[in-house]
């Protein structure tokens, strides 16, 4: 399963853990992702999004 946002492409960042004695570790930030209903073409769909996405409203969510 991949761990990219659906609607913006948001993936893992990478980078080091730093200690406080200098020691580097790599280590990877993942974006927040939410397996949500939207509307696709007028169609439900699953979709994995960013809450980035949610909090601004790209996702248009189906009506129940």
């Amino acid at each position: 399963m991949s761990r990219i946002c659906d609607l913006c492409g948001k993936g893992p960042v990478t980078g080091c853990n730093v200690s406080h004695a200098n020691n580097h570790t790599h280590r990877r930030w993942f974006p927040n992702l939410q397996r949500v209903k939207a509307l696709v073409n007028g169609q439900p769909r699953h979709l994995r999004v960013c809450t980035r996405c949610l909090r601004s409203g790209l996702v248009t969510r189906p009506k129940i």
